[in-house]
């Protein structure tokens, strides 16, 4: 459980300050529509890559994660 709550701390943190969300788009996607493609950085640690199911590689995008579900929190700063 450590491990999990360790890596959603760091995933959330990364994403707040890695500023690939910026680039993503300009508008939000439609109700209803499709999550527009955003490329991350694959983390450092290789057990964290592995958890997500990107070993190997050095960028990924969201449906790459190897889950049966991904929740995304998207922030509104302006």
């Amino acid at each position: 459980m450590k491990i999990i709550a360790k890596f959603m701390f760091a995933t959330a943190a990364y994403l707040l300050f890695s500023g690939t969300m910026a680039a993503a788009a300009s508008q939000p996607p439609a109700e209803g529509g499709l999550l527009p493609e955003i490329l991350l950085t694959a983390p450092q640690k290789t057990e964290l890559q592995e958890y997500l199911g990107v070993t190997g590689k050095k960028t990924f995008a969201i449906p790459e994660i190897k889950a049966e579900v991904v929740i995304i929190e998207i922030f509104s700063m302006y």
